[in-house]
């Protein structure tokens, strides 16, 4: 049995328009791409086509992990409706004590995690720390580099 995947409304929104896009038009350019490399001739030496290939299997091997995905999501539904308290798809801004600097999170279900875009899993080290604490607050995570302290500064729930 597949794994359960943890995913926000949002999310879970972003992968089914995702995977609409990939379906409806990615997939047509694509066999465009393919049809214009065809009428070009030889295909043993055509790096069109060659491409255009690539192309289509990179998109439905992603349209098979979204269907994977999609398939076995499950929508975190939070009936707490605390303003104050850190859950899913809270956007937390902490205060790192040791380097004196502030950054700001936001909760994600596992699959949604994106560190350049600053969403961390619900299920990773501080994300999971983070859950149910407040403003005011500190937690303190261990890391290969040591214990690091962050100070909760605010919270948006909205």
């Amino acid at each position: 049995m597949a794994e359960k995947q943890f995913l926000t409304k949002k999310g879970y929104e972003e992968r089914v328009a995702l995977l609409e896009n990939l379906k409806v038009v990615r997939r047509k350019e694509v066999a465009q791409k393919l049809k214009e490399a065809r009428e070009q001739g030889d295909l043993s030496e055509n790096a069109e086509y060659d491409a255009a290939k690539d192309e289509q299997r990179d998109i439905e091997a992603q349209i098979v992990e979204l269907e994977n995905i999609l398939k076995n999501a499950e929508i975190i539904q939070d009936n707490d409706k605390s303003k104050d308290k850190i859950k899913m798809e809270s956007v937390v801004k902490l205060h790192d004590v040791e380097y004196d600097e502030d950054i700001e999170y936001t909760i994600v279900g596992s699959s949604e995690a994106d560190s350049l875009n600053n969403k961390i899993s619900n299920e990773s080290p501080l994300g999971a720390a983070l859950i149910g604490k407040k403003v005011g607050d500190t937690v303190k995570i261990e890391a290969p580099v040591g214990e690091i302290e962050y100070k909760i500064i605010s919270v948006d729930n909205d």
